[in-house]
């Protein structure tokens, strides 16, 4: 194992979460097992090979479908309370692996390590949240317009749950789904993207962990490693009827298609063009700061990071300058370091398309504000290491409508009142995330209102990026209509069921429809 950053402890993490040099890439619990080619995993922190992992063959992917078949039928069969124990004992191995699986996430990923503590933070918040679900699964009972009779509706299970995660939240997306699946009785294939295999890895061996201890079978928690190609096993398995898949839109329309056409269920969560809008009654103080994380975060890699600021044309020149200022105290390097506000991208890859969305935009008319611009030498041998950007542009520019998976930040000017904003905000194709900065009440609930923003997500003085737990994420339009986490997101995890029961001696038909014998 080639790793570098031990200033960090990454190699002491690596151990305490049972990553090794050569990784089995396919796991139906506590057996681990794989036939196909090995797979190297580079950090973008000083890209140094990390570990290798072995992918999963249509062979292995079988065995792995077996065991989550048989143990679907003894796992749904526990009373929920008592899943939703196995899921707090998950929540507290969390809690004990806290910061080494927030390291793996920061050096494998490239986020920073508050943003992997904050990941794994997540994990734990979603698992607490399952717990208390565990004892509120609810139906519904209704009045029939039959006398004697009792009307209600239940859940039950679905059955296996097919989870394609992606590299930006490695970890987290993950639980989101697992936690609130595995209360509800299913059981969970995942495969992790392929660019973060091993965050994949350490969080099976923690649930493993936890399932060896209960004695639990097999099955429960499933692993699978791979390309778009292993991802295909489970989008065309008719075994799988939910498929939870996070990444691009381009991705997301592929799996709606092949998922809908066995007349299986897809939740999707795909991209995101999200914008705030500053009014001239917004707090420029408290705008700066959610501007400025929400385009840089993570190196702008959220589906949720800022790309568009659209400010009104009167305070404009003072906002545009306050946050050129704040992009002058940013400090770019390795994410561990604590000192450092941005890390590196996931691959050169996506350097690549930094650089031409910069010019693009250029290209269209647009002006470079604050210059990017891959950085090199010591500490950024990687090559995955820009300077956030930021460019004037016009809404309508065809770099703006689509979604740049890095820290580029485009200005756009409004005048008139809100609803013109408001416009120009949903003038885009994704519909995930969106802010207002104003302390007007009247804006503000304008922008909240059925004819306001159409995103999945609307904040009132608060960025775009960062979400809470207790509440569903998820967008519209182009970024799928899923929801995932908190409120009633169970349900899609579930089938829904209606129920009568006739406790009379007669049999009268619904509508008073006559039909005697």
């Amino acid at each position: 194992m080639s790793v570098v950053a031990t200033d960090f402890g990454i190699e002491k993490a690596l151990q305490q979460l049972g990553v090794t040099t050569i990784n089995e890439g396919t796991s139906t619990g506590s057996q681990w097992f794989s036939s196909g080619e090995e797979v190297a995993s580079y950090s973008p922190v000083d890209g140094l090979l990390i570990a290798k992992v072995k992918t999963t063959t249509r062979e292995d992917y079988e065995r792995a479908m077996v065991a989550a078949q048989k143990a679907f039928r003894s796992w749904r069969l526990m009373p929920a309370p008592q899943r939703g124990e196995i899921v707090r004992q998950f929540g507290e191995k969390l809690r004990e692996l806290k910061e080494p699986l927030g390291k793996l996430v920061s050096y494998e990923m490239g986020k920073s390590y508050q943003e992997g503590l904050g990941e794994v933070q997540e994990m734990i918040d979603i698992c607490d949240f399952a717990v208390g679900l565990s004892r509120q699964l609810h139906g519904l009972t209704m009045h029939s317009e039959r006398p004697g009779h009792r009307m209600y509706e239940q859940y039950h299970p679905l059955g296996i749950v097919g989870i394609i995660s992606a590299f930006n939240f490695p970890v987290a997306v993950w639980s989101w789904n697992t936690a609130l699946a595995w209360i509800c009785g299913d059981v969970c294939v995942w495969k992790p993207s392929e660019k973060t295999p091993l965050c994949g890895v350490a969080c099976q061996h923690i649930i493993a962990e936890v399932l060896k201890e209960n004695n639990l079978p097999e099955g429960i928690s499933c692993l699978i490693n791979g390309d778009y190609r292993v991802g295909e096993f489970m989008t065309t398995d008719k075994r799988i009827p939910l498929i939870s898949a996070t990444g691009s839109t381009r991705m997301g329309k592929i799996v709606a298609k092949t998922v809908g056409e066995r007349l299986g269920r897809s939740l999707l969560e795909l991209g995101g063009n999200n914008a705030i809008i500053v009014t001239p009654d917004a707090d420029i103080k408290m705008t700066v700061i959610g501007a400025v994380f929400g385009a840089v975060g993570t190196c702008g890699q959220r589906c949720t990071s800022t790309r568009r600021l659209i400010i009104h044309e009167s305070i404009y020149d003072k906002v545009k300058q306050a946050i050129v200022d704040a992009y002058g105290q940013l400090r770019i390097g390795n994410p561990l370091d604590e000192n450092n506000h941005v890390g590196p991208l996931i691959d050169t890859d996506a350097v690549g398309m930094y650089k031409e969305a910069l010019g693009r935009v250029v290209d269209e008319g647009g002006n470079i504000v604050v210059g990017g611009g891959v950085l090199s030498g010591e500490g950024y041998e990687s090559g995955c290491y820009v300077k956030p950007a930021i460019a004037e542009a016009e809404n309508s520019f065809e770099i703006v409508q689509h979604e740049t998976f890095a820290p580029i930040l485009y200005l756009l000017k409004y005048a008139g009142d809100v609803t013109n904003a408001i416009d120009i905000q949903n003038g885009v194709a994704q519909g995930l995330s969106s802010a207002i900065m104003t302390t007007n009440l009247r804006e503000a609930e304008r922008f909240l209102s059925h004819t306001g923003s159409d995103c999945g997500i609307a904040n009132v003085n608060i960025g775009t990026s960062g979400a809470e737990i207790g509440g569903a994420f998820g967008g519209e339009k182009e970024t799928g209509g899923g929801r995932e986490s908190g409120s009633d997101a169970w349900k899609i995890y579930m089938r829904r069921q209606t129920n009568t029961i006739n406790y009379t001696t007669e049999l009268p038909l619904a509508q008073g429809i006559k039909f005697d014998l």
